[in-house]
Parts: C-alpha cells; sequence; structure tokens
C-alpha cells in the first residue's frame, strides 16, 4: 500500500528536495501563488494518483509528453485524469500527423524531469521554448489544477488561474483543445 502523508501543506517543503522541486516553490514565491501540497509515495501512475486526490480534495490532471515522428516537436498535453487518450484526436487538433511518447531523455532534455513526475510545472526549465503546453478545454471546468512539482514524490493543488499564470511566468502559451470523451459518446447513443 502506497504511504500519503494525511497533512496537507501550504508552505515549502523544510526537508531536501531536488532542486528541481525547490526552484517551482521558489518560482511559485515569487508570484505571490499560493497552493496546497501533499506528500507521498512515488506516484507516477494516474491510477496511483487517485489516492493522492482523495487527501487532496481534487482531481490530479493526467500530463502526457509528446513529440512528432521526427522528435523535433514537443507537446506537454494536460487533460482529465480519468479521460482515456487517442492520439489521432489530437493529432488531428494540432495538424501533426504521428504523435507518440516522447523518450526519457527528450523530457529530461527539455523539462529535467522523469517519465510519472511531468508537469505544466517543469515548463519552468524549457528556457529555449521547445515544448508547447496542450490543455483539454474540459480542464478550464475545475477550479482547481494539481501535478507533481518535479518529482512524483509531492503533488501540489493550485487554483487553475494561478496555474496559468505560472505557465505565462515561464513564456508558455496554452493551445487549448477539445478531446472527445469515448465514455460520453457511448453513453449517448444508449439513451
Amino acid at each position: 500500500m502506497m504511504y500519503i502523508d494525511p497533512t496537507k501543506y501550504t508552505e515549502r517543503p523544510a526537508d531536501e528536495r531536488i532542486p528541481q522541486e525547490l526552484a517551482i516553490y521558489d518560482r511559485l514565491e515569487e508570484l505571490g501563488i499560493p497552493y496546497v501540497r501533499v506528500d507521498h509515495d512515488h506516484a507516477d501512475t494516474i491510477q496511483i494518483c487517485a489516492e493522492v486526490e482523495q487527501v487532496l480534495g481534487s482531481k490530479i490532471c493526467k500530463n502526457l509528453f509528446l513529440c512528432n515522428r521526427k522528435q523535433t516537436d514537443f507537446y506537454l498535453l494536460m487533460m482529465p485524469g480519468d479521460k482515456p487518450f487517442k492520439t489521432k484526436f489530437l493529432s488531428a487538433q494540432l495538424g501533426c500527423a504521428r504523435l507518440s511518447f516522447a523518450d526519457d531523455g527528450h523530457m529530461r532534455d527539455c523539462l529535467q524531469t522523469i517519465p510519472g513526475s511531468v508537469s505544466a510545472l517543469e515548463l519552468l526549465f524549457d528556457r529555449d521554448q521547445r515544448v508547447q503546453l496542450v490543455m483539454d478545454r474540459d480542464l478550464l471546468s475545475d477550479e482547481f489544477i494539481s501535478g507533481h512539482p518535479g518529482i512524483s514524490t509531492s503533488t501540489l493543488q493550485l487554483k487553475r488561474e494561478d496555474l496559468l499564470k505560472f505557465v505565462e511566468s515561464t513564456g508558455h502559451t496554452p493551445v487549448y483543445i477539445d478531446l472527445p470523451d469515448p465514455r460520453r459518446e457511448e453513453g449517448a447513443e444508449g439513451c
């Protein structure tokens, strides 16, 4: 069973953390952005994150790091955690054929993180603007957006507007898309 500290913290951790995580807290403080933090064992799948959601009190979005076939264009897709992902729908909306998951090396080079830990907070490290943030509009209906601060042993809950303020401070502008939810379409057909 995964360990989750039931405490909701509203300040940076006092214990030793990786430099990337501390840099994210520095930027949040610089921008005056409040957050709620929950610490836990590595939560690097959306299924494990569901347990963290119970303590946090809000959903954690799915973050997928993708690239084109030539591995020259990179995308960070944020979408509801419980929504199935189909590459063809995203490819069509971005006008980019053959999207696939980017490898660990590109994730490390662009965002200074590892698989299972990626979130929009790591755009802080994309100083060359190599990564395009892509957000499913369904996230805009949520009051909070949560993600890992550089590593999947903590999760931060931020107000949606504050996360967008953070993203803008990194020089990134999200592209908004509408990914269909096959579960809703299946349910609609049966009515």
